[in-house]
C-alpha cells in the first residue's frame, strides 16, 4: 500500500511527545545562541529558554513514566548490547524497524535528557552565582562563606569558582550539540535505511504499520 494513503498509518507519537520534541529543539538553539551575548535583555532570554527546557524535561520524564505507549520508557528500556547490535546492525544495512524509538534512539533519548539536566543545573547555579535566578540566595551566601574563608588563599576564590561553573555549563551545552548532531545523523540514516521520514513521523505523529517493513 502507498504511503500517501495516511488511513493504512497507524498513531504512534501522541501530541506531548511530538510538541514537547520540538519545542525543546527551538528552545535548545535560542538559549545556544544567547548564551554568550553579555546583553541584559539577552540573558533574560537565556535564562527563561533554561527554564522552558527544564519545565519539558520534567514533564517528558513524567510523561515517560504514565504516558502513551511509545512515550513511556518501558517501551524502549534497551540495554548497552541491545545498542551495540542495533548500531552494529545499522551499519551493515540491516537492522531492524521499531515502530516506537529503537535502541539507538533510546540511549540518544537518555543521553540527551541527562545532558540536558545537568547543562540547566549548572546554569542555575552559574546564575545565582551572579546574584539571579531562583538560586540567587543561596548561592550568594555561599560564595560570601568561601570567601570569607579563602581570601587570602585564593584571591578571590568566589570568582574563580563562579569561573569554572560558567565554564562547566558551556561545556556541557557543547556536548548537547555534539549529541544532537548525532541525533539528526542517525535520523537521516534511519529514514534512509527503512524507507519513510522520520521527521515527518515526529510532526504527524503516524508510521506506516510494522507488517508493511
Amino acid at each position: 500500500m502507498s504511503e500517501t494513503e495516511p488511513v493504512a498509518w497507524i498513531k504512534v507519537w501522541d501530541p506531548i511527545v511530538r510538541y514537547g520534541h520540538w519545542a525543546l529543539a527551538a528552545l535548545f538553539a535560542l538559549a545556544y545562541v544567547t548564551g554568550d551575548d553579555d546583553g541584559a535583555d539577552v540573558n533574560g532570554l537565556h535564562a527563561w529558554s533554561g527554564y522552558a527546557i527544564a519545565a519539558i524535561i520534567v514533564l517528558r520524564v513524567a510523561w515517560g513514566l504514565v504516558g502513551t505507549r511509545h512515550a513511556r520508557f518501558s517501551d524502549f528500556a534497551y540495554g548497552p548490547a541491545s545498542v551495540r547490535r542495533y548500531l552494529t546492525d545499522m551499519l551493515h544495512g540491516r537492522a531492524r524497524r521499531y515502530i516506537g524509538h529503537s535502541p539507538a534512539a533510546a540511549a540518544m533519548i537518555f543521553a540527551l535528557l541527562i545532558c540536558l539536566s545537568a547543562t540547566v543545573l549548572t546554569g542555575l547555579v552559574a546564575y545565582g552565582e551572579s546574584g539571579k535566578g531562583p538560586l540567587a540566595g543561596a548561592n550568594g551566601a555561599f560564595i560570601a562563606a568561601a570567601q570569607a574563608g579563602e581570601h587570602e588563599k585564593h584571591n578571590g576564590g568566589g570568582e574563580g569558582r563562579e569561573s569554572a561553573m560558567g565554564e562547566l555549563h558551556g561545556a556541557l551545552a557543547n556536548i548537547t550539540v555534539g549529541l544532537v548532531i548525532l541525533h539528526i545523523l542517525g535520523v537521516g540514516l534511519s529514514s534512509v535505511l527503512h524507507r519513510e521520514n522520520l521527521v515527518r513521523s515526529m510532526i504527524t505523529g503516524r508510521k506506516r504499520p510494522e507488517d508493511e517493513v
